[in-house]
């Protein structure tokens, strides 16, 4: 026959778990939530870091105009998107390499843009562009046409 004090000891250890894991539940999520927000804001001091770095770069070399200005004023102001890129090379069936050579860059270049650790200038955003309404037969029709040159 059970020990009643053994037994109730048992059940008052069960319980007094039970009851610091609930309180303690609030705490645990709070807490996560704080490491996610300060890893967040880690990543933003780290990004404008990299920004500020880049402009006194800018600045030292005696370049006034930002960063990603070109120079080229006229035309519309184009978007990049680096997944958006990638989806538009396979939905031409086209290598990294291919890809470049229609728009006129080496390989890596694209290969960085699509990994997000580089950015089209003005002009290459404009050659993408042209290349938005084309289908594989006539990507594949002007990359025979300009290794044939």
């Amino acid at each position: 026959m059970p020990n009643i004090a053994a037994v109730l000891k048992d059940e008052i250890a069960r319980i007094a778990r039970k009851e610091a894991r609930a309180q303690t539940a609030e705490f645990k999520k709070a807490s996560a939530q704080y490491r996610a927000h300060i890893a967040a804001l880690r990543r933003r001091i780290d990004e404008l870091e990299r920004e500020v770095k880049r402009a006194s770069k800018e600045v030292a070399k005696g370049n006034s105009a930002p960063v990603e200005a070109d120079g080229d004023a006229e035309g519309p102001a184009r978007r990049f998107s680096a997944t958006r890129l990638a989806a538009q090379r396979h939905k031409l069936g086209l290598s990294a390499a291919d890809f470049a050579t229609l728009i006129g860059v080496s390989g890596q270049s694209v290969y960085k843009w699509e990994h997000g650790e580089a950015r089209p200038r003005a002009r290459q955003l404009e050659a993408i562009a042209a290349l938005r309404g084309i289908g594989k037969r006539e990507a594949a029709a002007r990359l025979a046409q300009m290794q044939q040159q």
